[in-house]
C-alpha cells in the first residue's frame, strides 16, 4: 500500500488535474497530419520474465529508482497529454505489475478528467489476484501476452515456470468480463506450431487473438537475423486450416488486419510490426520508463520529459516541447529507423522502450 505521503501526492496531483482540464482539449496531429490520441506509457523497464526476443536470459542493466519517472511526474505529463487532445493511455512495461503502487497509480489515472479509455498490457504472472480491482476502477480492456499454450515451451521462450498463473489471468479476465486481447509473437524455430492452437481458443472464448511479427528489440540478447514469418506468412497459415475465415472491417487507426472464422465466439488479428504497414494511420505515441518521448516505436526519441519537469519547465513549457517533436515525426518506421543515431543500440529491449 502507499504510504501516506504518497497517498497525499497523488490527491494533490488529482487536484490539480481536475483544475487545470478546464482548459479545452485540442486537436493534435502531427507534421503529416496524422491525429494523436493514444499515448502508451511504459511505467517500469523491469519484468518477471525473461522471454528471448525481448531482453537477454540475464536480464538488462535496469534503471535506477531515480531515472525512472515517479508517478506524480507521469499524472502530470498524462494531464497535459489529454488536454492536448490524447484520448487513450495504455500501460505497459516491461511488466506494469512488478512496479510497486501500480493500483493506486491506475486509480488515479482512471479518473483523470478527458481520458475516454485506459488499457494495460501484462505477461499475466502478477495479474490474476487484481482483476477484480481493476474492474472496479473502469478497466474494459487488457491485452494479454501469451505466446504459446503449451507449457514447456512457454518456460522455454520465458526462462520461467509461470505458465499456470498466465492461465489464471486469463479465467479471471474472462470471468469478470474484461475484454481479453492475447498478443503472441510468432518466432521461427519457437511457437509456430501454437499459431492453430491458439487461433482454436476463438472457437469458444470471447477473445481476440492477435499474432505479431517479431521485432528487433531483444536488448542485443540474440543475433536478429531478419524476419522468418512476415503478417502474409501468418496469415497464409491459418488459411490452410480455416479457408472459410473472413476479414473484417478493421478501424481507423488499427494496427492489425483482422478476421473472423466462422462458428467462432472471437476473431484473430495479424499485426505486421516489422512489416510497419500500418504507420501511415498511426495515431500513437510513447514516453518510456525514463521520460522519453517516442513518436515512432523506431525512433531513438525526441525530448526527454522527465528532465524537463525536473528543470522547471511550466505546462506552457513542456505543451511547447512536445508540440515541436510531434512537428517533425517521420513519415513510418523505415524512415525513424533510418534516422536513428549510430551511437545507440541496433537492439534496444522492448522493456525499456515500452511494449
Amino acid at each position: 500500500m502507499c504510504n501516506k505521503t504518497t497517498f497525499e501526492k497523488h490527491s494533490d496531483a488529482l487536484k490539480y488535474l481536475n483544475l487545470q482540464f478546464l482548459i479545452l482539449k485540442t486537436l493534435l496531429t502531427d507534421n503529416h497530419g496524422r491525429k494523436i490520441n493514444y499515448l502508451r506509457l511504459a511505467v517500469t523497464d523491469r519484468c518477471n520474465l525473461r522471454c528471448f526476443y525481448c531482453m537477454p536470459e540475464e536480464g538488462l542493466n535496469w534503471l535506477s529508482r531515480k531515472e525512472l519517472m515517479t508517478y506524480e511526474e507521469m499524472l502530470r505529463s498524462c494531464a497535459l497529454l489529454v488536454r492536448m487532445g490524447i484520448e487513450k493511455i495504455r500501460i505497459t512495461g516491461g511488466e506494469p505489475f512488478v512496479r510497486k503502487d501500480i493500483m493506486q497509480f491506475l486509480t488515479a489515472l482512471s479518473v483523470l478528467p478527458g481520458l475516454n479509455e485506459l488499457t494495460i498490457t501484462t505477461n499475466g504472472v502478477l495479474t490474476a489476484p487484481l482483476v477484480p480491482e481493476l474492474k472496479k476502477i473502469g478497466i474494459r480492456s487488457v491485452n494479454l501476452s501469451l505466446d504459446t499454450l503449451d507449457a514447456n515451451r512457454f518456460f522455454s521462450i520465458t526462462k520461467r515456470d509461470e505458465f499456470a498463473n498466465v492461465m489464471e489471468t486469463l479465467e479471471q479476465l474472462l470471468k469478470h468480463k474484461i475484454e481479453v486481447k492475447i498478443n503472441a509473437v510468432v518466432m521461427d524455430g519457437k511457437n509456430t506450431q501454437d499459431i492453430i492452437p491458439l487461433v482454436e481458443l476463438t472457437k469458444e472464448l470471447p477473445i481476440s487473438v492477435r499474432f505479431i511479427e517479431e521485432m528487433p528489440f531483444n536488448g542485443d540478447g540474440h543475433i536478429y537475423t531478419g524476419l522468418q514469418w512476415d503478417y502474409v506468412r501468418i496469415l497464409d497459415e491459418i488459411r490452410h486450416r480455416y479457408p472459410d475465415m473472413n476479414k473484417l472491417t478493421d478501424s481507423l487507426y488499427s494496427t492489425s488486419y483482422n478476421y473472423h472464422i466462422p462458428g467462432h465466439k472471437g476473431d484473430i488479428g495479424v499485426i505486421a510490426a516489422y512489416s510497419r504497414t500500418f504507420c501511415g494511420t498511426c495515431n500513437r505515441i510513447r514516453i518510456t520508463p525514463q521520460g522519453e518521448l517516442k513518436t515512432c516505436l523506431y525512433d531513438a526519441g525526441v525530448l526527454n520529459i522527465k528532465d524537463l519537469i525536473r528543470g522547471g519547465a511550466t505546462d506552457n513549457d513542456l505543451q511547447n516541447a512536445l508540440l515541436k517533436g510531434f512537428s517533425n515525426r517521420p513519415k513510418d518506421g523505415w524512415e525513424a529507423e533510418k534516422n536513428r543515431s549510430k551511437n545507440l543500440p541496433a537492439h534496444e529491449s522492448m522493456a525499456t522502450i515500452g511494449g
